[in-house]
């Protein structure tokens, strides 16, 4: 049984590693600071959902906390012995970042910072980084893989990651700080951000919510539904690698149409999206090359997009709809 710090744990990705740690046992120190980037009170069911469904809610301790607060992080690195830190808290989306890109370096570099100092002072517990495959830009080597320079980000958001990347190698190099950097490929499934494109779409189809897609949905995207993406967190958290940059993604682009055929299928409505061109900062395509995943981490995606529809499908009735299925 392990104790483990998880930052950004109300929201999506992290209320989900918050629900499997507990599942196997270990003690889940949560933080988040429950910012208005989107409506806090998803946020908050997030984190009730994963109290009434752990097996003891007793090892899930919750703190309202924002990283940046070195007085509050050095108290709860001093409360506590972490085996490891789940690093997930961030200011995300690449086009909001466009409109403050100090807040994205702020909070996603110098939070980063706050954190690693702590851990510094206190063990140098496993420290697991949540970056994405924004980093790559619009790179020609597909699919995307590590050794790729990444060193064009098209938008303040993967600077400000592929940035922090660079700052575990230093802690790496300077103090032996093991540091995993975790690329992920469009993330989706239960407890979705409002601002993802899955859940966009039934909001247009349901509540009339007008969405965007772009270049007539022609774009491809390496959707990897979070279970998995959970799966490779919990095992790089188990993993002292030293300095480790590796991708977490399914492996199999699909198309942005198709997706979304999918989700009016589950529907059993079509969407009235509007096609826009393509913004300057994002990617015609992501693909994953996971090789270094499956050798590292014992990697296996399991969930195809049919079924990671699906299950989003039946969490969104039942979350965001009230039809309890």
């Amino acid at each position: 049984m392990k104790k483990i710090l998880l930052t950004g744990a109300a929201g999506f990705i992290g209320s989900n590693t918050a629900s499997a740690l507990l599942r196997r046992g270990d003690t889940v120190v949560g933080v988040d600071n429950l910012n208005d980037y989107y409506d806090p009170a998803r946020k908050r069911a997030n984190l009730e959902e994963v109290r009434t469904t752990a097996p003891d809610p007793q090892k899930f301790i919750f703190h309202t906390e924002d990283i940046r607060d070195e007085d509050a992080m050095e108290g709860l690195f001093a409360e506590h012995e972490f085996d490891a830190i789940i690093h997930l808290a961030a200011m995300a989306g690449v086009r909001a970042s466009i409109e403050d890109p100090k807040l994205y370096f702020d909070v996603n570099l110098g939070g980063t910072l706050t954190l690693l100092e702590a851990a510094q002072r206190h063990g140098q517990p496993r420290f697991v980084f949540a970056s994405t495959s924004s980093v790559y830009g619009r790179t020609k080597v597909i699919p995307f893989i590590e050794t790729d320079s990444a060193d064009r980000p098209l938008a303040p958001y993967p600077a400000s990651k592929r940035a922090a990347e660079l700052l575990g190698y230093s802690y790496f190099h300077l103090f032996g700080q093991n540091f995993t950097a975790l690329r992920f490929f469009t993330v989706y499934g239960r407890r979705g951000r409002p601002d993802m494109m899955a859940y966009l779409v039934l909001d247009n189809i349901f509540r009339g919510k007008e969405v965007p897609v772009y270049n007539h949905g022609q774009m491809h995207r390496d959707w990897t539904y979070v279970d998995d993406i959970v799966q490779g967190l919990l095992a790089a958290a188990d993993r002292p690698l030293g300095y480790e940059v590796i991708n977490l993604g399914r492996g199999k682009p699909t198309l942005l149409a198709d997706f979304v055929r999918l989700i009016e299928e589950q529907a059993g409505k079509v969407s009235n999206l509007i096609d826009r061109p393509m913004p300057a900062a994002d990617m015609e395509y992501t693909y994953a090359n996971i090789n270094r995943a499956r050798e590292l981490l014992g990697y296996a995606p399991t969930v195809t997009v049919e079924q990671g529809v699906r299950e989003f499908w039946l969490w969104y009735q039942d979350a965001v709809m009230g039809v309890s299925q």
